[in-house]
């Protein structure tokens, strides 16, 4: 009576079965006792329940080509491709990169939706002028975006970081999708996907618990000097969502302005943690922490964020990629126990090791 409890406690995406699903309910009941259809917020390449699987389909078929041509040949790649995907894609692999989509997919369209529901379930309860002030307090009595609008100019550095905000957007999917596809541990897959997925549920959580609506928002006047860009062009776009959403909430408008925490940060912090403690290539390491530091730079530049939001966001990323490891086993002290396990059964045992209770570095399988 015990076995399928105690297997579905070990399955990798326990954790983030039931967190899309709880999220997903709470979500239903919402819509329906406020009488506000779900809507699934479109964005690049269109539907995310359409963009999630293209972007998975793109990406197995960027990594299986080339292997096929290095391993067979220009002439026989396309037999080739059928021999990987016969040998090394089997109905479990497929399974489980399926469910890390479908988890990822649900968190983030509950979140979207959860976060529309703001004006409906704050009303104008707002906290910025507490936020603002604090900035204030923390640049010595000077604003953020002022002193860094002062320093780097508002030409080329405004569009140089509007492109690396915006470029978030395509990220996220991309990144969950290289993961689940490239790598074979399942349980590095389901630690990023429920990293993921934990960004969006927290990150509504802390819209609900500090309602701003951030910098940009609030004080539209000291970003008026920024030139047209990328950045702009969505705030205007959130903008007339959240006017069209508060005139006809049954429309097809969403509304998306919510400044604390910050989920660029948040998202963008787990990866570089994750690629970090998962022992991915340094150069793609470096990157994602670079990465962080101008998307950082971006959020208080051009009026996304204060500073508050984004230690906040810090946290949320900090949190999720620790809870991720803890519920999917890639702590050092389980992986730890499972190389015992799997030397006593003759299996080699992984050599990478990390801080105790931490996450665990790992290498993809040969």
């Amino acid at each position: 009576m015990l076995r399928w409890p105690a297997a579905f406690l070990r399955w990798p995406y326990a954790f983030a079965f039931c967190l899309s699903l709880v999220v997903g309910l709470v979500t239903i009941y919402y819509s329906q006792h406020l009488d506000v259809g779900l809507k699934d917020p479109e964005g690049f390449l269109g539907p995310a329940y359409i963009r999630l699987p293209m972007i998975g389909l793109l990406i197995f078929a960027v990594a299986i080509l080339p292997q096929s041509i290095y391993r067979y040949g220009f002439r026989n790649a396309f037999s080739g491709v059928k021999t990987i995907v016969r040998d090394e894609w089997s109905l479990h692999r497929v399974l489980h990169v399926a469910t890390g989509m479908i988890s990822f997919y649900i968190c983030y369209v509950s979140y979207r939706n959860l976060k529309s529901y703001l004006p409906l379930l704050t009303g104008n309860s707002l906290h910025d002028r507490q936020l603002l002030e604090l900035d204030h307090w923390m640049f010595f009595g000077n604003n953020p975006a002022t002193v860094l609008h002062d320093l780097l100019g508002t030409t080329i550095a405004a569009q140089v970081l509007a492109v690396l905000y915006v470029l978030y957007l395509p990220v996220v999917p991309i990144t969950v999708g290289a993961v689940l596809v490239l790598h074979r541990d399942f349980t590095v897959g389901a630690w990023y996907a429920t990293a993921v997925s934990l960004n969006w549920v927290l990150g509504v959580v802390s819209y609900y618990s500090l309602p701003t609506l951030g910098p940009a928002f609030y004080e539209p006047q000291r970003f008026a000097d920024l030139p047209d860009n990328g950045a702009t062009q969505l705030q205007m776009s959130l903008l007339r969502g959240a006017f069209g959403f508060k005139e006809d909430p049954q429309g097809d408008k969403i509304y998306g302005i919510a400044g604390f925490a910050s989920l660029h940060v948040s998202v963008v912090f787990t990866l570089a943690l994750f690629l970090h403690f998962a022992g991915i290539a340094r150069a793609v390491r470096y990157t994602a922490w670079i990465y962080l530091g101008f998307t950082v730079l971006a959020t208080l530049y051009l009026g996304w964020h204060y500073i508050a939001d984004d230690i906040g966001g810090l946290v949320i990323g900090g949190v999720a990629v620790w809870i991720g490891a803890l519920v999917t086993g890639n702590t050092r002290r389980q992986r730890r126990k499972r190389s015992a396990t799997a030397h006593e059964d003759g299996d080699p045992a992984p050599t990478t090791v990390a801080p105790d209770d931490a996450p665990a570095a790992v290498t993809t399988k040969p």
